[in-house]
């Protein structure tokens, strides 16, 4: 799975000349946190989001009235509050590669380059919901994690004898648990199978241990 599979392709986005509260305005009626700006010859340079807003009104607006805040917005020009130090991926990455710049970052989105032409951009959200999809939660089955050696062959004993017991596995992801080098846990999502007969299924398989397993 690339970023351009889950970005959101041709993204709403403002100018540098654009006063905050046109910029404010927009992203509250398309309900977007994030707002790319491109100048005049469609080139990025900046973006905007809900971080840079709030930095550009005082520092205590208990005071002041949605009237006010919106007077001292329109005097600001989104030039002078934006993020000009852009992090950018392209489309073609990926997509873990993304969640990784993203953690590492400490960043809600990234703008997607074709070319060096903005032609989407990611977020967090995207990248929660590709978990989401990658897990198998939206769909019912045996959530079964199993603890094996990290070895050559492993991964297959376990999927094929599932298999040849009549399971479906919809999803089949795994990561190394840090207190066992040597070792690697699957988890695996499986259809078509009662629950006792996966757990004889697995019990019968060598140097293998069922971690954790539930029905969703």
């Amino acid at each position: 799975m690339l970023v351009k599979d889950r970005m959101t392709p041709d993204p709403i986005c403002g100018t540098p000349d654009m006063p905050v509260t046109k910029a404010r305005e927009l992203m509250i009626e398309k309900g977007f946190r994030h707002l790319p700006i491109l100048n005049e010859e469609q080139e990025l340079v900046g973006l905007v989001t809900r971080g840079t807003l709030l930095k550009a009104l005082p520092s205590d607006v208990s005071n002041f009235s949605n009237f006010e805040i919106n007077y001292v917005l329109a005097k600001i020009k989104v030039r002078t509050i934006m993020i000009k130090d852009i992090t950018t991926i392209e489309e073609d990455t990926p997509i873990e590669n993304a969640a990784q710049v993203m953690a590492d970052e400490r960043i809600g989105c990234l703008l997607v380059l074709k070319e060096r032409k903005l032609v989407g951009i990611i977020t967090d959200n995207d990248i929660f919901n590709t978990m989401v999809s990658l897990l198998g939660a939206r769909q019912p089955g045996i959530r079964i994690s199993v603890l094996q050696p990290d070895q050559v062959g492993a991964v297959a004993r376990l999927t094929n004898a599932i298999a040849e017991a009549g399971g479906d596995l919809s999803v089949n992801v795994g990561y190394y648990p840090e207190d066992k080098p040597d070792a690697w846990v699957s988890m695996c999502k499986v259809k078509n199978i009662e629950k006792e007969q996966l757990v004889e299924v697995i019990d019968g398989l060598e140097n293998m241990e069922i971690l954790d397993l539930r029905e969703i």
